[in-house]
């Protein structure tokens, strides 16, 4: 497990095997996201789009299709009844 102190204005260094993880370079920009379960993440912000792939996966969702997918826009647009 890789740790690390706050200074005493609020920054970290990140460690080098969290930055190499993450593919991490000098400007590099993070996020830190609180999920569900509050848990604090933090995500890179600069990876390409192939890289994020299964991210959002977890054990037992069911994949969506395409059609899937626009049936469920096509259903809410079409239940959404206003303010």
């Amino acid at each position: 497990m890789a740790s690390t102190t706050v200074t005493s204005k609020g920054q970290v260094t990140i460690p080098k095997v969290i930055r190499d993880y993450l593919k991490l370079d000098t400007g590099s920009k993070v996020e830190f996201v609180i999920d569900e379960n509050g848990q604090v993440k933090i995500l890179p912000v600069n990876v390409s789009v192939e890289s994020l792939s299964g991210i959002l996966h977890r054990p037992g969702m069911k994949k969506a299709s395409l059609e899937d997918m626009e049936a469920a826009i096509y259903k809410n647009a079409n239940d959404w009844t206003g303010y």
